[in-house]
């Protein structure tokens, strides 16, 4: 049964007469049934697209009682991030300059990998042992920092980069098309290529996603990574605690010493049993 049709049998008033107050009912209706955001939206998206095309095709004079945008929102999936050893494994494999410091830049300053793609030679300033991330989404920039394995990693690579015209950092080695820029799908690429070679899952996305996590467990304030990550909105970098916070961990269990040395000190569980 289509989803349209469903929607018109479940109808107690006429189509003309509909509202966002039937909506609203169809809409609980839908939930109810256990039907996921994704699947109610596309029932919503039929009843909008039904009245628009009353009033567009059939040039009758009625009202859309589904306003634009109005949907279920669809949950966001948290995010995903790499434990140590698996880090560890995906690392042993990546030996190659080109793409060790490719890799490790991603990792130790979570960026995405169109921000990787785009980085130039002129954005790095390695005495300073700093990155300005140009066009960064939003069209943001921002200044990221280099660690001592990211810098180590990113001389190695300059030693042997290929001479070419072009200003980016990461370029194509061999075949037709060496020298120019390593493209996105080349990075997601290699990175499927190692990843398969370790034995681990793992995604560019996913680079990212494991140093906000880290620095999140080194007790680094949010408003710092958020910073570091170009998030517009800090709400954005919370959705990390959710995953791993070490730092609510350490600090539980610190306080749970405290608190029973007190209870020691002062018997104030002797009245149980």
């Amino acid at each position: 049964m289509s989803t349209l049709r469903q929607f018109v049998l479940w109808l107690e008033v006429p189509i003309e007469s509909v509202t966002n107050r039937e909506i609203v009912a169809y809409i609980e209706v839908l939930l109810r049934r256990r039907l996921q955001p994704k699947t109610i939206n596309c029932h919503l998206d039929s009843i909008r697209g039904f009245y628009e095309y009353l009033r567009q095709e059939e040039r009758v004079s009625l009202g859309n009682p589904l306003r634009r945008g109005h949907s279920v929102k669809v949950s966001r999936p948290l995010p995903r991030y790499l434990r140590d050893e698996d880090v560890e494994r995906f690392f042993v494999k990546v030996q190659k300059p080109r793409d060790r410091a490719l890799f490790i830049v991603m990792l130790r300053c979570g960026l995405r990998v169109e921000e990787v793609s785009r980085i130039t030679l002129r954005a790095l300033d390695l005495k300073q042992r700093k990155l300005f991330v140009e066009q960064g989404k939003g069209g943001r920039g921002r200044v990221v920092y280099l660690s001592d394995d990211a810098l180590q990693s990113l001389v190695r690579y300059l030693k042997v980069r290929p001479p070419g015209r072009a200003g980016k950092l990461f370029l194509v080695e061999k075949g037709c098309c060496r020298g120019k820029p390593l493209s996105v799908r080349g990075i997601q690429k290699r990175m499927e290529y190692y990843a398969r070679k370790a034995g681990v899952k793992a995604t560019c996305h996913q680079l990212r996603h494991t140093m906000a996590t880290q620095l999140l467990n080194a007790d680094v304030d949010l408003v710092s990574i958020q910073d570091l990550l170009g998030h517009s909105r800090i709400t954005t970098t919370q959705r990390y605690c959710t995953v791993s916070n070490r730092k609510v961990e350490r600090d539980y269990f610190k306080a749970m010493e405290v608190v029973a040395q007190r209870n020691l000190n002062g018997d104030v569980m002797g009245g149980y049993t």
